[in-house]
């Protein structure tokens, strides 16, 4: 049975350019794909048909050989009965070709080669330390990042003088290679170019053919008011080169804010930690406090004030991230028992506590409750 004509198979008119002749291959495999036509004792060898005639017509010198002398340009001595090597070719070979076209763009297969050979860097990762002042105001911080950056003696290339890569003879530019186990067609990266798909052939003497060095470099960052500890400020195109020519990665900078000695922070919000004497706290009376941008702060303390009342000053807190509201400032007032007492100040307080029978509410509240627990557990 004479074979069909490989632009019949593929349904194209003869003479079709390239990109008509991939879509139809495409278009045809999906459709007879045997996955997808279990119910179709003929896919199988139907779609082999395709893959056979697609291999034919890809290459342009197989199609310059095919529109001149037909089939028999690849009987004899030119293939063996067909492009892969038989008249139906080779099941395992046509599902890789298959594979390969119809997913290489999103796989990694022939459609992206041309990618490997130059890599993007690295994104780079730098942990800094603000104090809490420089996070309430922003602060600009100049930084050192050891990083790989493009060899300025081939510019990147990875060969000497600037000059260009050349394509791996052993994958033609593929940076795979195929070897045939059986059934299966067994793909792996080129030995010789390392996936790349070139070869440089006079490595450049400063990078080794890298086309990148390890060098510090010195970056002026912009740390935005607010930020606080697990803020990232990405930094685009400042992180690692790129292999050979390839585009820079980014560098991420993650901010740390040291604890302060006076202020505690919870969000927006900060906490200040007032000690007041036993005096000031049982008459009252105005108290100065600090404030995160340097200022003082009157605070009234009513009288009867005890351990852990706060108060609030409005505003005076950390200003929001990129934003023009700000958090509060809590104080909290830590009344504080006398301590080192003189003879005379140890007698006024035996007398005011001989006196002061009414002026200890949560005392007689307490013990109050005692008692009834111990009258509870004697009944």
């Amino acid at each position: 049975m004479s074979k069909r004509d490989y632009y019949d198979v593929l349904g194209v008119q003869k003479g079709a350019d390239a990109d008509d002749i991939k879509k139809a291959y495409r278009r045809k495999a999906k459709e007879l794909h045997p996955d997808r036509n279990s119910d179709n004792p003929n896919a199988e060898s139907q779609f082999k048909e395709v893959n056979e005639a697609y291999d034919a017509l890809k290459d342009p010198d197989k199609k310059a050989a095919y529109d001149r002398f037909g089939h028999a340009a690849f009987e004899g001595g030119m293939g063996g009965g067909g492009p892969r090597g038989g008249p139906q070719g080779d099941f395992a070979s046509a599902f890789s070709d298959v594979f390969d076209d119809l997913f290489g763009d999103f796989m990694g297969g022939r459609a992206g080669a041309g990618r490997q050979r130059a890599s993007r860097g690295s994104d780079l990762r730098y942990n800094l330390k603000v104090d809490l002042e420089e996070a309430y105001e922003g602060v600009q911080k100049t930084i050192n990042v050891p990083t790989s950056v493009a060899c300025g003696s081939c510019n990147g290339s990875g060969a000497e003088g600037g000059a260009e890569p050349t394509t791996c003879p052993t994958c033609s530019g593929m940076g795979k290679v195929r070897a045939q186990q059986g059934f299966f067609t067994v793909e792996r990266t080129c030995p010789t170019c390392s996936g790349m798909g070139q070869i440089i052939k006079n490595p450049c003497n400063t990078c080794g053919g890298a086309g990148r060095q390890e060098k510090d470099r010195s970056l002026s960052v912009n740390i935005p008011a607010g930020v606080e500890t697990g803020t990232r400020i990405r930094l685009a195109g400042e992180g690692e080169a790129g292999m050979r020519g390839g585009p820079t990665g980014d560098l991420y900078i993650f901010i740390e804010v040291r604890d302060h000695d006076l202020f505690q922070r919870d969000g927006s919000d900060l906490f200040c930690h007032v000690p007041v004497s036993m005096a000031s706290a049982a008459l009252g009376g105005d108290i100065e406090v600090p404030t995160i941008d340097g200022g003082r702060s009157r605070v009234k303390v009513p009288g009867g004030s005890q351990s852990g009342r706060q108060m609030r000053l409005r505003g005076k807190g950390m200003p929001g991230l990129r934003s023009n509201t700000y958090g509060d400032m809590f104080i909290e007032l830590a009344v504080e028992t006398p301590v080192n007492l003189t003879g005379r100040q140890k007698e006024l307080l035996k007398e005011f506590d001989e006196i002061a029978a009414d002026n200890s509410p949560e005392s007689s509240s307490f013990f109050s409750r005692v008692r009834s627990f111990w009258d509870g557990m004697k009944s």
